[in-house]
């Protein structure tokens, strides 16, 4: 199943945001991988600073075991001085709905 979403990165931290994914951590691409998702990209609109993910999992329920893991947490603490987060340091996401789909 493939899944989209949207996330707010602050202004001026584009660079720092995608510095931030190109040392992305070894255990956390274990972890994503291993919770069954692939195909992996975000995307920035650079005028609005919006983020938009898109993802392929096997099981979307496993999406709900990622909070628990201590790396997911860690990396939610280590991105939130660069974007839009809640109370747990998560992101705050918004699901998208798709509307066209070309394979």
């Amino acid at each position: 199943m493939r899944i989209a979403f949207k996330m707010h990165l602050h202004p001026g931290q584009a660079a720092e945001y995608r510095r931030r994914h190109d040392e992305i951590w070894p255990e956390l691409v274990v972890l994503l991988k291993t919770t069954g998702i692939s195909d992996y990209s975000i995307f920035l609109d650079d005028s609005t600073h919006e983020l938009f993910g898109v993802l392929n999992i096997d099981d979307p329920a496993a999406l709900d075991t990622l909070p628990g893991h201590p790396v997911m947490q860690h990396w939610w603490t280590y991105m939130k001085d660069i974007m839009a987060t809640r109370d747990d340091d998560s992101p705050v996401s918004t699901p998208l709905q798709e509307v066209f789909y070309l394979p």
